[in-house]
């Protein structure tokens, strides 16, 4: 019998099965245009095969503990004015309309200003006010991302080397700041966060990590994505495993810390009520291992992807702060009440780090059910974490997919094999709307925009000459 190997398009293929013939396809693609020069120079480079592989054990290795909750005054040193964001650099006068939103409402929360309609100006002139990723301090924030003094953080820390990452407490969906939402609900709710949330996580994560050790964030991680989440936009049972550990606590702790039996009755049925919750656990814990692969020489491992609503920007192991960067895209997805593609803003946030790491998009398939809240398809789910593991490094043995064999999710993404094959790295994604003050208007399916892996690969290719 005659037997058939087909490169790339499947018209001939087809033809020749429909007369018997035994076709073996191969799913091949020309490399990014004008990325052939780079990609052989990188590929001559004799660190690449090792740095690779010293970047992502050491990204494996990390364990993230949850040791704290405190201000950001005190954790990151912020100041009055200091405002961090999402994504890469950027400047007021290119900022997205919700990250404006949350920087005015943020304003207002710190009384900046009385209405945060008045911070508009403020942040026009300049005086007094300062912006920087959220990245540059060892922290992450989902969406707009906005971090000032009064806001509390989780502070999580590798067990093994002592590194801490940090994020802000989740405040729910639909109109909160960081969908740049800033109504008088959103800073009644803000404030709550800091007066009443805040300090009673502190004593309830503190108790439990003098008496019984710390909360081990990475295994939950590990058990959720067995129970149906992917750790971006569903977290239910990460949210749930959570609310176990620290519960008795909160309730134990909460009399001689000066709370009322109401204030954690309301703590309670707020995190129980808010299934992303566990998502600002998640974020800072992937952070914290892709943070263990930075500054590795010849290294071609992406650790950061982040939007700011305006700009996408990747990272890698091998070029140190350095951003790559090109336009936010617009996400393709579902729409809330009678929003639609018009509303929306081109993708923003910190939350990416997730498939940095490997979970979020990259595990779809741990969680069929995302898809009633992103769109797509149950095949699309598979197909994708299947898809992901040709722009990868290795797989996360921790982190497996039951219906896959128990296959550990792909890790590592290698700025090599995006611009080889084609294939970017798939994003699950909350919609913010593109004008300040709406809030959440969606959520979907993004990727990054093409020309940054040319970028970084040119950067590579440079450093390997």
């Amino acid at each position: 019998m005659t037997s058939v190997v087909n490169v790339g398009t499947d018209l001939l293929a087809d033809a020749l099965a429909d007369q018997a013939v035994e076709v073996t396809r191969v799913d091949w693609r020309p490399p990014m245009e004008g990325t052939e020069a780079d990609l052989a120079t990188v590929a001559a480079d004799p660190r690449r095969p090792a740095a690779n592989a010293q970047a992502l054990a050491a990204m494996l290795e990390v364990t993230a503990t949850l040791v704290d909750v405190a201000p950001a005054s005190e954790l990151l040193g912020l100041q009055r004015g200091e405002f961090l964001h999402a994504g890469p650099p950027i400047e007021w006068a290119r900022a997205s309309g919700p990250l404006r939103g949350a920087l005015m409402g943020g304003a207002a929360l710190e009384g900046l200003v009385g209405d945060p309609e008045d911070a508009v100006a403020l942040f026009e002139s300049g005086d007094s006010v300062s912006l920087e990723p959220c990245h540059h301090r060892s922290a992450v924030g989902p969406m707009a991302g906005v971090v000032t003094p009064s806001m509390w953080l989780w502070v999580l820390e590798d067990a093994a080397t002592g590194r801490r990452t940090y994020c802000s407490l989740n405040e729910g969906l639909g109109k909160v700041l960081r969908y740049g939402a800033y109504g008088p609900d959103v800073l009644t709710r803000l404030r709550w966060l800091g007066d009443v949330l805040g300090p009673l996580l502190q004593a309830a994560v503190r108790t439990v990590r003098d008496q019984a050790g710390p909360v081990d964030v990475t295994g939950i991680l590990t058990q959720m994505l067995q129970m149906g989440d992917e750790a971006h936009n569903r977290n239910r049972a990460g949210t749930l495993m959570l609310l176990r550990d620290l519960s008795p606590a909160m309730v134990l702790c909460s009399e001689g810390a000066g709370f009322s039996p109401d204030d954690v009755a309301e703590a309670l049925r707020f995190i129980g009520g808010n299934d992303h919750f566990f998502l600002n656990l998640a974020m800072p814990a992937c952070k914290l291992a892709l943070d263990a692969a930075r500054d590795t020489p010849g290294s071609t491992m992406v650790v950061a992807m982040a939007r700011n609503g305006t700009d996408f920007g990747i990272q890698t192991a091998g070029t140190g702060d350095e951003w790559f960067t090109g336009p936010a895209q617009l996400a393709d997805g579902l729409f809330l009440g009678d929003y639609g593609p018009d509303d929306a803003n081109p993708d923003i946030g910190d939350s990416a780090i997730t498939e940095t790491a490997g979970i979020g998009g990259f595990a779809m398939a741990t969680a069929p059910a995302i898809v009633r809240f992103v769109g797509g398809s149950v095949p699309d789910a598979l197909a994708t974490t299947r898809r992901m593991h040709e722009i990868t490094l290795g797989a996360n043995p921790r982190w497996s997919v039951p219906v896959l064999e128990f296959q550990g999710t792909p890790t590592g993404i290698d700025v090599t094999k995006v611009c080889r094959t084609g294939i970017l790295p798939q994003i699950n994604t909350g919609m913010a709307g593109k004008l300040a003050g709406v809030g959440q208007v969606g959520a979907g399916l993004v990727t990054p925009p093409v020309e940054i892996f040319p970028r970084a690969l040119a950067r590579l290719a440079e450093l390997a000459r």
